[in-house]
């Protein structure tokens, strides 16, 4: 957890504690998504261990006390109770983080993505898109993490800057002549299945609808014509290798071309040749291959490449965007695997335009965080994989049959009965079936693999409403009203979420989205655990205090991004500091019978000076009032902190002497009742934002905590008499002239005046 996360959930707990003294009852939960690739990864540097999945359970394991020169291998459900002790340790630690920050959330209402309701619902949803024919188990070319072996949806990759060479390799022409072709992949060249030109690209007019012959493996490959070749990239020819790029994967699509992978799921070179390669020199070429990392099989081509005359020059240094996981550390492979997918508007017009629909239906806040999702559904380019081959997660509940030779028929699978949920095929027989049955020839087998951990996240309107598990509860707070999230999962978390609601439900999951932005390091980077530049809360709200780190956090805007700022942090501390001394100095000079009495003092203030004051608060109160619900918080927290600014600068100092007796009873009653309706006031629009200096300060005075109490209104504080808007500006520019003398005198700002004259116009 890092202080980018306290900023965020600031802003949702304004929000809510808003709500909550307008009147509404708020649900409120607190979930923890703890399921997935990153617990995984803590588990095994934590307890220095490993998942070998063919292992078996030990009921007496004990993780070793210190690291050893390997991880130790443990067997899969061992693995998963690691994942869930550890989940228990973080999780306490984070939960006394948003304890001291202030969160108002309903921790009775907590939940977890690993936690037994979740499994049931995320099993259920899944199940039931299977039986709609949403869910899809499919064998097709995808995107690979080589590091975690494990597929990745679009939805979580990032293109990063890499260094690499541009190699321009010859191929050959049955008259002899060689094409030259640039490439940053020579390693696939033994997956080459066809060159592509730009149809309009006049330089190669005549070379369509040919053939040619790879370097070294010596493949005849056809030269066509597509229309994403570009004519300035390279030589203007493209290697259509299955596969290197997306561009590949559109060629190979449209224009019909055959599959001759090569690379593995271990991010290495297979052992064999594909089929094609049928020459002797081919295939002894291929075996200086095999079995090589990407890398490596990148220098030794590139050896045999000019060794044979191959290679044209010297490889050209590029930096080039490569498409990474975003968790990952190595570049992703397009390897054909096995995955199950869930249909989500990709190749699919009516649900792409339901989707898009719903992304217009939403309210955003920020508005412009809409076209991210609308340019996010209109590029979607394949259906969203879900499944994931890692240990942690929910698992796939999906058995398959296994025929008379023991091979599963994938086509047949066999699913649980709803009211048996959660299921684990892994340590669960198929239903009709017993444990002996496992693996064996007419027996069956479990899927292996688990759920992508957003397939789980994309339904947490429903886990926190106990969808399926808790009808009165879903039927009160689904749909919900708000969702709040950052907007670089907008392509996620948000799509996702809507894709299940609209699938299961036909309906948005929420109302509002509010969309908070990045926090920055100091040299403007996005603060992440994987930068190693983050700041972590605690010292922080140790230091400073939960409503001055509070206040740092209000002040960023939605969609904005923004740095973690110490001075400002330290003016939110000051700003509670205010806040005490101000109220204070206000009860302190306050009667019993004032103390006891809000509703009459509105009437009480009646001189012009007070009423002015009165009638800019009851402005404040509907300027925060207004930002509120336009979900502007920042927007609230600036207009009542430059009311108190001023309220504490020069109102006060206007009236001490007078609310001390000074001009009599009706002037110090009058006084008296402006500065503690105010009082009232002010801590009440603090609340949302301070909320510990607030319920300290309210306590003094009233019973109940400031909370539960109701959310002003304007009308509170209209005043009884007419008043003059010009009054308090006038007093207040009177106050800052004779300051602006006294330091031009050098004297203290107590030091008294001797002579003031005011001219002013005649009214």
């Amino acid at each position: 957890m890092h202080i980018g996360h306290v900023c965020s959930f600031t802003h949702t707990d304004t929000i809510a504690r808003y709500q909550r003294m307008r009147g509404r009852c708020v649900f409120y939960p607190v979930g923890w998504d703890d399921n997935g690739l990153p617990t995984e990864r803590r588990v095994q540097s934590y307890f220095h261990v490993r998942c070998d999945p063919a292992l078996p359970y030990d009921p007496g394991f004990v993780p070793p006390a210190s690291p050893g020169p390997e991880p130790v291998p443990v067997s899969r459900r061992n693995f998963v109770d690691l994942c869930h002790r550890l989940c228990d340790l973080d999780e306490q630690a984070f939960e006394e983080v948003w304890l001291r920050l202030g969160l108002s959330v309903d921790w009775s209402a907590a939940y977890r993505t690993a936690g037994r309701p979740a499994r049931e619902i995320s099993q259920r949803a899944f199940l039931r898109n299977l039986a709609r024919g949403e869910a899809y188990l499919a064998e097709a070319p995808a995107f690979w993490d080589t590091s975690f072996r494990t597929g990745v949806a679009q939805g979580e990759i990032c293109d990063r800057q890499v260094t690499g060479a541009l190699h321009r390799i010859r191929f050959h022409r049955s008259d002899g002549e060689g094409v030259l072709v640039a490439t940053t992949r020579p390693e696939l060249l033994p997956a080459c299945v066809a060159l592509v030109v730009h149809p309009s690209d006049s330089r190669y007019a005549g070379l369509a609808g040919t053939t040619v012959r790879t370097p070294l493996f010596g493949v005849s490959v056809p030269v066509l014509a597509h229309r994403l070749a570009d004519p300035a990239k390279g030589t203007g020819i493209a290697m259509v290798c299955t596969f290197a790029d997306v561009n590949d994967l559109i060629w190979w699509r449209d224009l019909h071309l055959p599959a001759r992978p090569v690379m593995g799921t271990d991010g290495r070179l297979a052992a064999s040749p594909p089929a094609a390669v049928t020459s002797r020199a081919g295939r002894a070429a291929y075996r200086h291959l095999a079995g090589q990392s990407a890398r490596q099989a990148r220098t030794r081509i590139t050896t045999l490449l000019r060794a044979s005359g191959d290679l044209a020059g010297t490889p050209e240094p590029v930096v080039h965007a490569v498409k990474f996981y975003d968790r990952g550390s190595e570049p992703l492979e397009i390897v054909t695997t096995r995955q199950w997918h869930l249909r989500n508007g990709a190749g699919d017009p009516a649900l792409a335009g339901r989707l898009i629909r719903r992304g217009r239906e939403l309210a955003w806040h920020p508005a412009h965080m809409r076209d991210r999702y609308l340019h996010w559904v209109d590029g979607l380019s394949g259906d969203w994989p879900i499944s994931r081959q890692r240990f942690f997660g929910v698992p796939v509940p999906v058995w398959y049959p296994l025929d008379a030779e023991g091979r599963p028929r994938y086509g047949a699978p066999i699913v649980p009965a709803d009211d048996a949920l959660p299921v684990d095929p892994a340590s669960q027989p198929a239903p009709g079936y017993t444990e002996d049955q496992r693996g064996r020839p007419g027996g069956f087998a479990a899927d292996p693999d688990v759920l992508d951990t957003w397939a789980t996240s994309s339904l947490t309107p429903q886990i926190a409403a106990r969808w399926s598990l808790d009808g009165d509860l879903s039927d009160r707070v689904f749909p919900m009203d708000l969702r709040p999230q950052a907007h670089e999962i907008i392509r996620t978390w948000l799509f996702y979420t809507v894709l299940r609601s609209e699938l299961e439900h036909g309906v948005l999951p929420w109302r509002h989205a509010a969309i908070s932005g990045w926090i920055l390091d100091p040299d403007r980077k996005k603060m992440s655990k994987s930068a190693g530049n983050v700041v972590t809360p605690m010292g922080s709200l140790r230091e400073y205090g939960s409503d001055a780190v509070r206040y740092w956090a209000a002040n960023c805007r939605l969609g904005a991004d923004a740095s973690f700022d110490r001075a400002r942090v330290k003016v939110g501390r000051r700003l509670a500091t205010k806040i005490l001394h101000a109220s204070r100095f206000v009860l302190s000079v306050a009667s019993e019978a004032e103390l006891r009495a809000d509703a009459p003092l509105r009437l009480a203030a009646r001189e012009p000076l007070d009423a002015a004051l009165l009638e800019r608060l009851a402005g404040v109160i509907a300027a925060c009032t207004r930002s509120f619900d336009d979900y502007d918080h920042a927007g609230a927290l600036a207009a009542v902190e430059t009311f108190f600014r001023a309220f504490c600068d020069d109102y006060l100092e206007l009236v001490k002497a007078r609310a001390r007796g000074a001009g009599g009873d009706g002037p110090a009653s009058s006084a008296r009742s402006a500065l503690l309706l105010s009082l009232s006031v002010v801590l009440r629009l603090f609340a949302p934002f301070l909320p510990f200096v607030t319920e300290e300060v309210w306590s003094w005075w009233h019973e109940g905590s400031i909370h539960r109490c109701g959310w002003p209104a304007p009308a509170e504080v209209a005043p009884a008499v007419p008043a003059d808007p010009r009054a308090l500006p006038v007093a207040s520019a009177a106050i800052g002239v004779i300051r602006g003398a006294k330091s031009a005198a050098r004297v203290s700002m107590r030091a008294p005046v001797r002579a003031l004259v005011a001219h002013a116009p005649r009214a």
